[in-house]
């Protein structure tokens, strides 16, 4: 190694350790913008949606209603979801719902088909009870089409056992 390439690689050296030094971090240099500013911030005081969007019922309200394995019976749970659907629903007379049924059960094509309506069914009637017009409503069910994984654990088949709450704008529906 001639000086001229020592004296380089001395340099390139010194300079390394001197950043590594100033920001106290091991390299590491944070950034200087505010927390919310930055990539990758923490979302702060929850996720602001516009009111009455399909946004919101997703995000505030959930779509989802789960049934037990050859069941279309409304648990607790679903009805506290259903719940939260009927007063949103009925806040925004604007939006109808494509409720759609599924099922990942034992049984025929057929039978996952006829078990995913009553699915649906019973998700429409529920909200029916709730103040919601059934002419806002459409239910249909699709048995194994769409599942969310096909898959043998239980708690994997248990996602594709249910109805889908689809707000949709008058327009669309």
């Amino acid at each position: 190694m001639n000086k001229a390439t020592g004296l380089v690689s001395l340099v390139a050296l010194a300079l390394l350790l001197a950043s590594c030094a100033s920001t106290g971090t091991g390299g590491i240099t944070r950034s200087s913008q505010a927390p919310s500013e930055a990539t990758n911030a923490p979302v702060e005081g929850g996720v602001n949606v516009q009111s009455g969007s399909e946004e919101e019922f997703i995000v505030n309200v959930g779509r989802r209603t789960f049934f037990a394995e050859g069941s279309a019976t409304l648990d607790d749970t679903a009805r506290v979801t259903l719940d939260k659907q009927a007063l949103w629903l009925n806040d925004h007379p604007q939006w109808k719902v494509k409720l759609q049924g599924f099922a990942d059960d034992p049984g025929s094509a057929a039978q996952q088909t006829a078990l995913s309506q009553k699915r649906a069914d019973a998700v429409r009637d529920y909200l029916a009870a709730k103040g919601i017009p059934k002419e806002r409503m459409r239910a249909k069910g699709y048995g194994r089409d769409r599942l969310v994984g096909d898959c043998a654990d239980i708690e994997c088949k248990a996602q594709n056992r249910r109805v889908i709450t689809n707000p949709q704008e008058v327009a669309d529906f």
